[in-house]
């Protein structure tokens, strides 16, 4: 056991570390750094935490931490790089089911002090906020102790704190796990909402409101939990409905909001057990994953608002026709462009990440590089699955990172610029977004890819995507489709380059 001093010390200096982390992260060069920031801020956490006053059952803490350390050195060992988004999702809603867990056991401990005072004629809250008797709180966990000295405010204050808690974690919960199997594959990408739609969120939304007062005055305990529980119940419901209706197109986006829901779900716990760290760690997360999910929306042209209630916006009328037809290209024609260029661009998306074929970039890279040409990547804000995705992948490949850039610093040399390459994108080179205003994605800034000589899209086959969105640049006179896996495509590609 360490002494109180000691925890707050170590949950200033954790703090530190996580707000280094943070700001080490928005620069590639510095980003390992700001890795190892985060992994001994959180151990500093974790282990001054549990040796803090007031913290027991080591027999059952210490098997639990050991089986989840172990766990996840199993995950992050085995989990690809094009898993990783669906793995955040996952990893959201444990910490929204935490927050339910918390929550629930608080008002436990809250029902049990105040049956053991009704019992012993003291009354509860104790209006002096003095220490109860010895005797009266023996047999208490060190929460329900804490419990047992507040005030009616302060008691009313952790009430609200726990309908927080409840209500942000069980729409993270429901809402990180449908993200997950949407991301994996489980579940259909396409919007779906139950008839009603958003009045059906609404509806649950002020209905848990209802709940949250009868909750706040209710007199009975089975009445404040039957509430509590109840609130659960439609805050699940809403964290799987809001999901459910928003589309692949959006799913970069939806990844960073969950994160900012898990980080003020975080939060509510903090406050509920009056842990410091808690409430720092989670309110960096939470204020980090709001300012992400704007950024995101400003750069898909989206309003905030609209995404995080699940669906709002969207097409006005019926698409636009697109004329012409897909051109396929083989390897060799592809090569032989790349050859007579002078200037190369290369466009990545998800396709990149499903095939792997990252490392098969970096190769032609290096090889198109040595023979004195010009070789850039474009990134744009949503590429891939996840804020960064496309980053992440270029730096494990070892592309040098002075030759990533991003959508606004290249748009401008598209017109200048021999050949495009284009490896598993759809919509941030969909030309819809500014010709179509019935698009789904009408008005998203987007890489001008069309502008170039000659574009390549490598690309397994003729379908829409991931969001099932035409794009009318595949019949474009100046684009050829090199169909296939990107990886086995690139492989032969670079054969043909000596």
């Amino acid at each position: 056991m360490v002494g109180e001093q000691f925890v707050t010390a170590a949950a200033i200096a954790a703090s530190v570390l996580f707000i280094l982390s943070l700001g080490g992260l928005s620069n590639q060069e510095s980003a390992k750094r700001a890795v190892w920031y985060g992994i001994v801020g959180m151990a500093l956490a974790v282990v001054f935490t549990a040796l803090g006053p007031g913290i027991g059952a080591y027999w059952l803490m210490i098997p639990m931490m050991i089986v989840g350390a172990v766990v996840g050195a199993y995950v992050a060992a085995k989990v690809e790089m094009t898993e990783m988004p669906q793995l955040v999702a996952a990893l959201h809603s444990f910490v929204g089911l935490a927050a339910v867990f918390v929550g629930i056991n608080a008002e436990t401990a809250r029902l049990r002090v105040a049956a053991a005072f009704e019992e012993a004629g003291v009354p509860f809250p104790n209006p002096e906020g003095v220490s109860p008797p010895a005797a009266l709180v023996e047999g208490f966990s060190a929460f329900a102790a804490k419990v047992a000295t507040k005030t009616g405010p302060e008691v009313v204050f952790l009430q609200i704190e726990v309908v927080l808690g409840v209500f942000i974690g069980a729409v993270t919960f429901t809402g990180s796990v449908i993200a997950f199997g949407k991301l994996a594959g489980k579940v259909d990408g396409k919007p779906v909402q139950l008839p009603g739609g958003h009045l059906l969120n609404a509806a649950a939304a002020a209905g848990s409101l209802v709940l949250a007062i009868v909750y706040l005055t209710a007199d009975s305990g089975v009445v404040s939990m039957t509430a509590l529980l109840a609130i659960a119940a439609l805050a699940f419901f809403i964290g799987y409905h809001l999901i459910m209706g928003i589309g692949g197109a959006d799913m970069p986006v939806v990844v960073s909001m969950l994160n900012s829901y898990s980080g003020w779900a975080a939060a509510a716990i903090g406050f509920t057990l009056s842990n410091d760290l808690l409430i720092v760690t989670g309110a960096l997360v939470g204020s980090s994953g709001a300012i992400l999910s704007y950024i995101m929306c400003k750069a898909m042209n989206r309003k905030f608002i609209n995404v995080i209630l699940g669906g709002f916006g969207g097409s006005q009328g019926p698409a636009a026709d697109i004329e012409g037809e897909q051109v396929a290209i083989d390897a060799e024609g592809v090569a032989a462009a790349l050859e007579e260029a002078d200037s190369v661009i290369i466009v990545p998306g998800y396709g990149m990440a499903v095939a792997q074929a990252q490392n098969a970039v970096s190769e032609l890279t290096k090889k198109l590089r040595g023979k004195g040409k010009e070789v850039r990547f474009a990134i744009h804000p949503v590429a891939g699955r996840l804020p960064g995705h496309m980053n992440v992948l270029l730096a494990e490949a070892k592309v040098p990172y002075d030759i990533v850039l991003e959508m606004e610093e290249i748009n401008d040399d598209f017109p200048d610029t021999d050949v495009v390459i284009v490896i598993g994108s759809n919509d941030i080179v969909n030309p819809a977004a500014q010709d179509d205003p019935n698009s789904p994605i009408a008005g998203m800034p987007v890489l001008e890819v069309w502008k170039a000589k000659n574009v390549f899209v490598s690309k397994r086959g003729q379908g829409t995507g991931y969001s099932g969105i035409e794009n009318p640049l595949f019949f474009k006179e100046n684009t050829r489709m090199f169909y296939g896996d990107a990886k086995e495509s690139l492989t032969k590609l670079l054969s043909l380059i000596e």
